[in-house]
């Protein structure tokens, strides 16, 4: 069975369509009667153009195996041409001759091939075309060598043309192919009938006449050089595509083939010359490539064309030309398939492709259509970058109007990435690269905008991207570590916490902060098993503790990420790490940020709840950066807060006045302990680093401190001296 898609006799390519659905649907064989009505409906426009030496039944057995190649090729991966240049061939070595029968193939084949979203369908049919025209050239040359076989016979018989005339007038009067006889100098002696109804002149206004003053005015001085070729016995033969101008003005394309006629001797004496008009063909060509570079929905020219115009601005471009890009995508683009329908993002895509058009063709720059809803502007010719960031707010501007569409009034924005480089400093490939990377930019940004490519931005991102590809091979291999920073009773020194904090000993970049690392996790969702295995550490080190301190150990304090909190087996995971290790629920301390706990939605609140119930405290770090909502805090398990190092901030310093503390500052702190410890909650301040922090932190009931003031991050056997000296 054959990989075939039968289109609609009028299709109309999707505006979301993607290159995934579009595999899909090709991906799919139809049945066996799909490919029946498709060879069916060739075989009749093949009998019908009348040129086919076939009845009906006879063409329809013959193009049946043309159609499962066809379709084959097609889906092929890797896609190839090639199958449609054999099938061009083979309709000519078929006797399936003339431009009507190519004209019928292609319309036909068109409508029937369906292959929306790519360019396959228009190459393969290409293909098909070039084939067929170059097994009719090459019919054409067969059929030019016979005549100038019988002229060389003729010649030998008798050298004069008037005595040969009779017997060349049998081999050509009625060919198809227009034919003339010329001196060596390119000057015609004789035409066939062909040849005269082809150019719209008599044979009398032919003959005498050289051949380049009935091809076109640009193109004569190239034929004469090919008969000086031919006529100085450097070649042969020679043949070209030309075009000729007809009597009335007209022009058509011909595909010329002259040979050097021989005597009995050897010695030039005249040239035949064949002329096949080609317009028809031509024409079918320029249509066929016409819609392999272009767009079928928008008529712009499409992701082929645009590449084949940057090669060509790099091939010849010196090492300091420039050349730019505007990558341009839609915001909001599905919300109005979705809500109106592809019939309306269709007409949507076709208006914008309108203006973009005419917002920039005037400079001379090209817009194509990348596909879905993406544009992309090249840009070359201008003096600096400021000159294409004005073309970007241009094209905001243009798409600010509303657009009409299906009867609506539609609102557009757009996002641009503009990359604006050197030719010496990349290609065409990492220039386009680029675009697409700054078009995510000026997303992440804020909608509407654009934004320029910076070098250092992507160095970032591309070092951001190697650490998340990296991470989980790098907690296979034993790459992670956890420090440990104090919770230190105020005003008594005792240490009763520790914080454990993980660190990355990358091979390459050395030992990497949280900082570098953490958020990447978030993204990726490699945060849940380093969580857990930072959960597990901490845990087996804080039994260590226990069985050397015993009572008097610290609690082990773990960060739990919004992520873990709506893990649905947070509360199974952490119990088995916890009888794994060997700790006790109340000697372990989850932290979680007030977002986390008090944001939307009531699974990590539940699982919370859970896990107060074993013993586990719970306690909202970085306090007052949220939500800062104590009413909150009375419906939730919470058993400690941890204040934000920016309340304690304001204590390191004096006042406003000179030699006075910052008295507001200080109550605001007070306020928040007292209100803590109505709610029955303890209370630890972040970021202490001075002996004024420290004192008036007391001063006001805070319960532990934690800072550079204390000790810095550092290994278990730092928390384990400070325990042993007491």
């Amino acid at each position: 069975m054959n990989h075939l898609t039968v289109a609609a006799t009028d299709p109309v390519a999707s505006s979301d369509m993607d290159a995934a659905a579009s595999s899909d649907m090709d991906a799919e064989a139809l049945s066996d009667m799909d490919a029946e009505a498709l060879a069916r409906r060739w075989a009749y426009a093949i009998v019908d153009a009348g040129h086919a030496p076939e009845n009906a039944a006879r063409m329809l057995e013959f193009v049946r195996g043309l159609v499962g190649r066809l379709a084959d090729a097609l889906v092929a991966e890797p896609f190839v041409a090639e199958p449609g240049r054999r099938v061009g061939a083979e309709l000519i070595g078929a006797d399936i001759t003339g431009s009507e029968t190519l004209g019928r193939t292609i319309e036909v084949l068109g409508a029937g091939l369906g292959r929306p979203g790519d360019d396959r369908q228009p190459r393969l049919l290409g293909a098909l075309a070039e084939g067929f025209t170059h097994a009719l050239c090459q019919r054409t040359l067969a059929a030019q060598e016979e005549i100038r076989t019988s002229a060389v016979a003729c010649a030998g018989a008798d050298s004069a043309l008037r005595d040969t005339e009779a017997r060349f007038r049998a081999v050509f009067a009625g060919s198809a192919f227009g034919i003339g006889i010329a001196d060596l100098d390119g000057r015609l002696v004789d035409v066939n009938a062909t040849l005269a109804e082809m150019t719209g002149y008599t044979r009398d206004e032919l003959c005498g006449r050289p051949v380049a003053d009935v091809v076109h005015p640009t193109e004569a001085a190239a034929v004469a050089g090919l008969f000086a070729e031919l006529s100085g016995q450097q070649r042969d033969r020679v043949r070209a595509d030309q075009r000729l101008c007809r009597r009335d003005g007209q022009v058509l394309w011909a595909h010329l083939a002259a040979s050097l006629i021989r005597d009995e001797r050897g010695e030039p004496q005249l040239a035949v010359v064949m002329v096949e008009d080609v317009t028809d063909r031509h024409q079918l060509q320029l249509g066929l490539r016409h819609q392999a570079l272009h767009d079928p929905l928008t008529g712009l020219p499409n992701r082929t064309l645009l590449f084949d115009r940057l090669y060509e601005l790099f091939d010849p471009a010196a090492t300091d030309d420039r050349v730019a890009v505007c990558y341009i995508d839609l915001d909001g683009f599905k919300a109005v398939n979705d809500s109106f329908g592809h019939d309306v993002g269709d007409e949507l895509l076709v208006a914008v492709a309108h203006r973009l058009h005419e917002c920039v063709s005037r400079a001379g720059h090209l817009v194509a259509r990348m596909g879905g809803d993406e544009f992309v502007i090249l840009v070359h010719d201008y003096k600096a970058t400021s000159d294409v960031v004005a073309l970007a707010e241009a094209v905001l501007d243009a798409l600010a109007e509303p657009v009409g569409a299906g009867g609506h009034r539609l609102s557009v924005s757009a996002s641009i990435g503009i990359v604006d480089r050197t030719c010496g400093t990349t290609t065409p490939t990492e220039l386009m690269r680029a675009a697409d990377i700054t078009l995510y930019w000026a997303k992440a940004d804020g909608k509407g905008k654009w934004a320029l490519f910076d070098s250092e931005r992507t160095d970032r991102e591309v070092a951001r991207y190697e650490l998340s590809a990296s991470m989980p091979g790098a907690l296979e291999r034993g790459e992670f570590l956890l420090e440990y920073q104090p919770l230190v009773l105020c005003g008594g020194e005792t240490v009763i916490g520790a914080e454990a904090l993980v660190r990355w000993r990358h091979p390459r970049l050395g030992l990497l902060s949280p900082d570098r690392f953490v958020g990447l996790a978030e993204e990726t969702g490699m945060i849940v098993p380093l969580g857990l295995w930072v959960l597990e550490e901490a845990c087996r080190q804080g039994r260590g503790w226990r069985d050397l301190a015993g009572d008097a150990a610290p609690l082990i304090s773990v960060n739990l990420a919004v992520r873990q909190a709506q893990e649905p087996g947070l509360v199974g995971d952490v119990a088995a790490i916890l009888e794994r290790t060997g700790l006790e629920p109340a000697y372990l301390q989850l932290e979680l940020t007030e977002s986390a706990v008090i944001g939307p939605g009531h699974e990590p609140i539940a699982a919370l709840t859970k896990l107060a119930d074993m013993g586990v405290r719970i306690a909202i770090d970085d306090f007052g950066t949220g939500y800062s909502n104590l009413t909150y805090l009375r419906t939730l398990p919470v058993q400690a807060i941890k204040l934000a190092g920016s309340f304690v901030d304001g204590l390191r310093t004096e006042g406003r006045r000179p030699g006075h503390a910052d008295l507001a500052g200080e109550r605001m702190v007070a306020t928040l302990v007292q209100l803590a410890h109505a709610l029955d909650l303890t209370v630890t301040a972040e970021g202490m680093e001075t002996r004024m922090q420290a004192d008036r932190l007391r001063a006001v009931g805070c319960d532990s401190g934690q800072g550079f003031f204390y000790a810095h991050p550092g290994p278990p056997e730092q928390i384990t001296e400070m325990i042993s000296s007491g």
